[in-house]
């Protein structure tokens, strides 16, 4: 019998039996079945991609199709994909944000512009120059990058009053994207001599910003650090990661205050205990810095992880930061899809 296990895990993906990935898989794709036909997702070209559903869900979905043995992208993958290759040369904020105002409008362009050259870039895996829509991708990156005052070498981002993505702060997370997606990009780019300067303010931006950051965003810049190096000193690696095994949880987990300090609201659902969005995050992280398998931290935050998977959805649950939204909207699972996100990639990292 033991032979014949062996045997079906050389021919297929083999998971642990207390999660299933392709019930996380079928949780994703049916929320990117919703966000598609949301009036509030549309934009110039297709769905307009968030933060919480479509950025997790672009992170995710490929190495789930990988473990799962799926021989093409999902119909949201591609969708997501073109709807951005569309807009790829909007440089006008009020060309992308039809009828919108400013700062808002400008900022909803940075957001655009950081997550479609990740994406683009990402989807250039294994080729050895960019095509021809991350070239373009990568062109708007550097030329809406800001170039003085307090906030050079980084993006105009949403400041909307949400967190954990969507605060004044959250402008060093989006950074942070922009920092992993050139990391993601072959190396022959990342030499270019005329991108040099550019590469440095946003280097210098992450460095001098990320102490006053809450973990949360500080956790980011950890994670584009492993691809973009020489971007975050060997003591402030460091400094992280204290932090981080500092705030675990006796069960394995961590919650959502750890990675704060946040803004206190009255209106958000009452959080207590450790958190699928947070423990899924930081494990994710502390794997690609390069944490041991056998890590005590790392095998009890694996635990916990693979024990909060719901059994029948596949998702792993988390609600608002912001507000009590009603059961049947679309919002009330906006953390949810970022928590099941992040959990999925941690999990299929450690089966790597």
């Amino acid at each position: 019998m033991l032979f014949v296990a062996v045997l079906a895990c050389a021919a297929a993906p083999c998971f642990a039996a207390d999660w299933n990935p392709g019930l996380a898989a079928g949780y994703l794709d049916g929320r990117q079945k919703e966000w598609f036909a949301w009036p509030a997702a549309k934009t110039v070209g297709g769905p307009c991609i968030s933060c919480h559903t479509g950025v997790t869900y672009m992170l995710v979905r490929p190495s789930l199709r990988r473990a799962l043995g799926e021989a093409t992208p999902t119909s949201y993958e591609t969708g997501l994909l073109d709807a951005v290759k569309a807009r790829v040369t909007i440089h006008d904020p009020l060309q992308l944000s039809v009828g919108g105002k400013e700062p808002k409008a400008s900022q909803a362009l940075g957001v655009e512009t950081i997550v479609s050259t990740l994406f683009l870039a990402s989807n250039d895996a294994g080729r050895t120059t960019l095509s021809a829509d991350t070239e373009k991708a990568f062109e708007r990156l550097w030329a809406l990058q800001q170039t003085d005052g307090d906030s050079k070498g980084s993006w105009h981002w949403n400041s909307l009053n949400y967190d954990p993505w969507e605060m004044p702060d959250s402008e060093f997370f989006g950074a942070s994207l922009a920092a992993l997606a050139v990391g993601t990009a072959p190396a022959d780019y990342q030499s270019r001599p005329a991108i040099h300067e550019n590469v440095a303010a946003l280097r210098q931006y992450l460095r001098t910003h990320e102490e006053a950051q809450p973990l949360h965003n500080r956790l980011l810049f950890l994670w584009a650090s492993t691809k973009l190096r020489d971007s975050l000193s060997d003591a402030r690696r460091r400094a992280i990661l204290d932090d981080v095994w500092s705030k675990q949880q006796p069960d394995g987990g961590w919650t959502l205050e750890a990675l704060g300090p946040w803004k206190q609201r009255t209106t958000a659902p009452p959080a207590s205990g450790s958190n699928a969005y947070a423990t899924g995050l930081v494990t994710l992280v502390v794997e690609k810095s390069g944490a041991e398998r056998k890590h005590a931290g790392l095998v009890k935050a694996l635990d916990w992880l693979r024990s909060h998977q719901n059994p029948e959805s596949g998702f792993w649950d988390a609600s608002s930061m912001n507000k009590t939204y009603a059961p049947d909207s679309m919002q009330v699972k906006f953390m949810r899809d970022a928590a099941t996100g992040y959990a999925t990639l941690a999990l299929l990292e450690a089966g790597k």
